[in-house]
């Protein structure tokens, strides 16, 4: 057996931990600590469920069956909990409800372009506060795999890297480029050398058994040439040498030099994973999706609790001793964080949905399938692997030793029948598509395609609806016009350039003179961000928008200009930078090409015009959303004509918590698109006007965390793009009915 071993050592403050530890013992001996048999309680029942922290004597290792935390070798299930989707205040109900489905690891990653929005200044308070989200693992008796990247991919804005970098001199994003490999070191380092100062690693007694470096980068590699494989090579020795004393991993890195771990991502490893790259590695699946990532336009993907069970046992079957869910509970996207096009919500379709309520059947179904294989664990992790075939689509995973006993693993591959099969000497009845665990190769304990958990069903509650005109107010957006704007430039300049990612929206305002031979004046536009509105003389001539599959955005527009002089101002937008792909760094957006035709013959270019810009909206110039600054613009609100149907308007009311503790959500399906916040905390980007195939909003209800709210008196602003009706917005209670627990027990 080859173990992996580590060149750690324990710092002086964990020889000194160990000493205050031989001394609180020594007074628990001598009856002088009152406390210290609770204390002593504590780690006798933290020890009792075998998770929360290694001991720093013997930490983790591994061999090419398992991890080995403490000497023992681990079959273990994780599930993904992103601590900025949600809020400190639920992360303990969280943990609680992953951990009671059976989970014993919690998996995140770490938000680089949330921890360092500007260089060398850090952030780690509120939702960003990852120490105290590991320590509220550790708390509750689980382990931590920990994500570092630092870039992560994730449906994450720039995939996590901070814009900043993009200003670098001489920067190339992931390869071997030695500006980005020194931030990344120097990032990459700061959380390490956290953590450690917190003692949170497994080798100092804490609950990080993994870390990962990279992310995924099997996709992109090829783009770098030789440039791509000298990266890898340098990215595993510069994680194994910050010592943190537990496993590196690299998932969809068939290449991990060693002794970093290859793993494998997606939703059929157990088909897909031609497993380790090494025999002394274990076989461990990253990201085993729930469901996938949904985008504005696009319905939800859902995956049945069936499938996901079937492929996992299915992982468990082929050697398999790692598994983590992606996502177990997804979350929201506030703010600007989600990539390109991606709506607020995250992976609402998880075993713990968007609000943190259990989604049944498959978070059920699942804890079930975790019972089964842990009461199995001692011969899946010992015995004697053997494969036998027992018909043309099935067959027998067997694990056997004399100490160890057996447990059998019966496929039916065959997605439409169901089959008899025997063995030894029993008959079974498999479903389609299906796995069954025998334990003591002789009982059915479990089969993936037998669902015994009833399904519920999440219910949206209206206890409010915001249709009196009086009690909102609005403010307009005065749309800018050449003259008065600062920075000039003749041609079109790239919308990031200039916005930084500070903001969605950048302004390209151009003077042209219309002569009496241009008649039927259209305007035609192209561009390579997200979306665009046409103002002429200021009034709304036409708006387009692009989508996740098509990436340019082209507007033909009819435009209604006057003799002599006319005022155009186009708004460029975006929803998110992306999250992936080789050279993000050189990648550009906004608008490409500007034409007027005239009388369909006649064409103009205006992309070599003199353009004047402006960065931003006036309501986010002075930050309307926050308290303090709704005195700075002029409300309206005389009657119902001023609040419906106006582009680039602010919108602002007051609204009361609904009673008890559930999930809040606002109904936007009468709006647009925009964002919105409540008590300054921005809840995110809204698009409810961008329907799906079949004609519905990809989203409509918007999560507001309870953190966010007072009992009574908290302002809601709304920005809204495109025109909207807000007398429709309802504020909604979210709950489940169906199930067997009340929703007391849910929520």
């Amino acid at each position: 057996m080859c173990i992996y071993t580590h060149t750690h050592t324990c710092s002086d403050s964990n020889t000194n931990i160990r000493g205050r530890r031989r001394e609180r013992r020594k007074r628990m001996v001598s009856g002088r600590c009152g406390s210290c048999w609770i204390i002593l309680a504590m780690v006798l029942v933290l020890s009792a469920v075998g998770a929360g922290g290694a001991t720093a004597e013997k930490g983790v290792t591994y061999d090419g069956r398992s991890l080995i935390i403490d000497g023992q070798r681990k079959l273990l299930f994780s599930g993904s909990i992103h601590y900025p989707r949600s809020t400190p205040e639920k992360w303990p109900s969280l943990i609680k409800k992953t951990k009671e489905g059976g989970i014993e690891v919690i998996d995140t990653y770490v938000f680089w372009n949330l921890h360092e929005p500007k260089l060398g200044q850090y952030d780690f308070n509120g939702r960003n506060d990852l120490v105290k989200f590991i320590k509220e693992i550790r708390s509750q008796g689980l382990y931590v795999c920990l994500r570092i990247g630092p870039f992560i991919e994730a449906e994450w804005n720039y995939g996590g890297l901070p814009f900043w970098l993009r200003d670098v001199p001489g920067m190339v994003y992931r390869t071997d480029n030695e500006p980005f490999k020194f931030h990344m070191k120097r990032f990459t380092s700061k959380i390490v050398n956290l953590l450690k100062s917190e003692g949170l690693y497994a080798s100092q007694g804490g609950p990080i058994i993994l870390s990962q470096i990279e992310n995924e980068y099997g996709n992109v590699q090829a783009a770098f040439r030789e440039k791509g494989a000298s990266y890898v090579k340098w990215a595993a020795k510069m994680a194994v040498g910050l010592q943190t004393g537990v496993p590196w991993i690299m998932c969809k890195q068939p290449d991990a030099p060693d002794p970093v771990i290859n793993t494998c991502n997606g939703m059929r490893c157990g088909e897909t994973f031609p497993g380790p790259n090494s025999p002394n590695k274990p076989k461990m699946w990253t990201e085993d999706w729930t469901s996938f990532f949904q985008v504005y336009g696009a319905p939800p993907y859902i995956r049945s609790a069936e499938d996901i069970a079937f492929h996992a046992a299915l992982f468990v079957a082929k050697n398999g001793s790692y598994i983590n869910y992606y996502m177990y509970h997804g979350g929201t996207n506030f703010g600007r964080t989600s990539s390109s096009y991606f709506i607020t919500g995250y992976y609402d379709q998880a075993p713990l949905d968007e609000y943190g309520l259990l989604r049944q059947p498959k978070y059920g179904h699942l804890k079930e399938l975790h019972a089964a294989i842990k009461s199995t664990a001692n011969p899946l992790l010992h015995g004697k692997q053997t494969i036998l075939s027992l018909g043309p689509m099935q067959q027998a995973y067997v694990f056997e030793d004399a100490r160890s006993g057996c447990v059998a693993f019966l496929v039916n591959n065959d997605g439409r029948k169901v089959i008899q099969i025997q063995f030894r000497n029993n008959a079974y009845s498999l479903r389609p598509k299906s796995v069954g665990i025998l334990q003591n190769c002789k009982t059915l304990i479990y089969e993936t395609a037998k669902v015994n958990v009833p399904k519920n069903m999440r219910v949206t509650t209206p206890v409010h609806t915001f249709n009196v005109p009086d009690k909102w107010e609005v403010f307009r957006e005065t749309i800018p016009t050449f003259s008065g704007t600062s920075l000039r430039a003749n041609t079109l300049l790239e919308h990031t350039k200039l916005t930084k990612d500070k903001t969605d929206y950048l302004w390209y305002t151009l003077r042209f003179k219309r002569d009496s031979t241009c008649t039927k004046p259209s305007l035609f536009i192209e561009s390579s961000g997200h979306v665009v509105h046409v103002f002429v003389n200021n009034a709304l001539a036409g708006s387009g928008h692009g989508s996740r599959d098509i990436r340019a955005v082209k507007l033909q527009v009819p435009v209604s200009l006057i003799n002599g002089q006319n005022n155009i101002s186009i708004l460029s937008g975006m929803v998110g930078l992306p999250d992936s792909g080789a050279y993000m760094e050189s990648k550009s957006y906004g608008l490409t090409k500007a034409q007027i035709s005239c009388d369909g013959t006649k064409t103009i270019d205006l992309s070599r015009s003199q353009w004047g810009y402006s960065v931003g909206l006036l309501g986010e110039k002075v930050r309307l959303h926050q308290w303090r600054n709704l005195k700075r613009v002029k409300w309206s609100n005389n009657n119902a004509g001023l609040i419906k149907n106006h582009p680039l308007a602010w919108y602002k009311t007051m609204l009361d918590a609904p009673s008890g503790d559930g999930p809040v959500g606002l109904n936007m399906e009468s709006m647009g698109k925009g964002e919105m916040w409540v008590n300054g905390e921005s809840i995110g980007r809204y698009w409810v006007s961008f329907l799906t195939p079949s004609g519905h909003s990809s989203q409509s209800i918007y999560h507001i965390p309870r953190a966010f709210l007072k009992p009574s008196g908290n302002l809601l602003v709304v920005l809204e793009e495109e025109g909207g009706d807000p007398l429709g917005i309802s504020l909604n209670t979210i709950s489940v009915v169906g199930s067997n627990k009340s929703q007391s027990q849910l929520s």
